[in-house]
């Protein structure tokens, strides 16, 4: 659809689910209203880029047209590229333009999402882009009734189940979305937003504590403390500082964060982010934790010329050093983190290693 440069490399952009959805339905409002077929449709989307995109599996009759726009997810591609996303357009017996769901397109089950609890998910940005479509075809042929617009998208239910559908309460199919109409490769806020959207579903729901775990090693490690992690924590990834942020705007009153050393380490240099690519200092952070706890020059060699974090807390054992290292390691982060929620919130967080178990715990007490 369209190139960036990120990170080094030309990304391909794609297009998103509700994209899909209101091409397919101008494309099946025209060919009812003109009798002709339409192989390819054009669709402006809210960036301000004009697409021309393939029309599949068309069904014409007098009463009713549908066809297919396949779905395209760039070089950010998920499990939803390639899926064909159908619209089913009909006149209607009243004004205007009637959007429902059908097979394959998620309900709403829970309080906090887009949509209220029992509307298909289909969003609100690619319910307006549907309908200024669908209206635009109208008034291009003079038709001044009203258009029912029924969105499925048949491998849908099965797709749902490799998302965050079922945990965020969206039932029975995926969600039609998108705020820009575009997929940018790699996308943070895509990511980000889904936190936000949990974190908000759980507050709505009563919950004041969370756990937030940075990837599957945090999810299987709380399993193995007996807590059931992976259906309890929410997944933050990298994004510590900003999962911090939004608990708090959340209004959450303590979250509990759990991570591999490797990960959290950083934490105990002001590091928020954890991903390579913002920052590392995993090693640099570790030799200072060590000379503090007393280690001589030799061992401090030793630690710099360490490729893990793991290596490195072998040296660390063997020279009687991991405690009190650990110890430094946890009041630093300690600090780090404070100054990030500054009060608002109470932060808890497990730090391990899948070699040497639980190095440290913090444990916020407040005041």
């Amino acid at each position: 659809m369209g190139i960036v440069y990120k990170n080094g490399s030309f990304l391909r952009t794609g297009y998103t689910t509700g994209t899909c959805a209101a091409a397919a339905s101008k494309a099946a409002s025209e060919m009812l209203l003109s009798g002709k077929a339409v192989a390819k449709t054009e669709l402006t989307i809210p960036a301000g880029k004009t697409l021309l995109l393939e029309v599949e599996d068309i069904e014409r009759t007098d009463l009713h047209v549908s066809c297919a726009v396949r779905k395209d997810g760039g070089d950010d591609s998920d499990v939803t590229h390639g899926l064909l996303v159908y619209a089913d357009v009909r006149k209607s017996d009243s004004q205007g333009v009637h959007i429902t769901g059908g097979t394959g397109v998620g309900k709403v089950t829970k309080a906090g999402l887009d949509r209220p609890v029992g509307d298909y998910a289909i969003n609100t940005v690619p319910r307006q882009m549907i309908t200024e479509a669908v209206t635009a075809v109208c008034e291009k042929y003079g038709f001044t009734g009203g258009m029912d617009v029924c969105i499925y998208i048949p491998d849908g239910e099965r797709i749902a189940e490799m998302t965050y559908n079922p945990r965020l309460g969206i039932a029975g199919g995926i969600s039609v979305i998108g705020t820009t109409g575009e997929v940018l490769p790699m996308s943070r806020k895509a990511f980000l937003d889904t936190v936000r959207i949990e974190m908000n579903m759980r507050r709505l729901a009563g919950e004041t504590s969370a756990i937030l775990t940075i990837g599957n090693y945090g999810q299987a490690y709380l399993a193995k403390k007996n807590i059931p992690a992976k259906d309890e924590s929410i997944k933050i990834s990298n994004f510590i500082g900003e999962a911090l942020d939004m608990a708090i705007e959340s209004g959450f009153e303590r979250v509990h964060i759990a991570g591999h050393i490797g990960k959290l380490v950083k934490l105990g240099a002001g590091i928020m982010n954890t991903h390579s690519a913002e920052a590392d200092g995993r090693i640099e952070i570790l030799i200072y934790c060590a000379l503090m706890a007393g280690a001589d020059n030799e061992t401090l060699r030793l630690i710099a010329d360490s490729v893990s974090t793991d290596s490195v807390l072998d040296i660390l054992k063997e020279k009687e050093l991991l405690s009190p290292a650990m110890e430094i390691l946890k009041e630093r982060t300690k600090l780090y983190i404070s100054n990030r929620v500054k009060d608002r919130i109470k932060v808890d967080i497990t730090v391990f290693s899948n070699i040497h178990g639980t190095l440290y715990e913090i444990r916020d007490e407040g005041d």
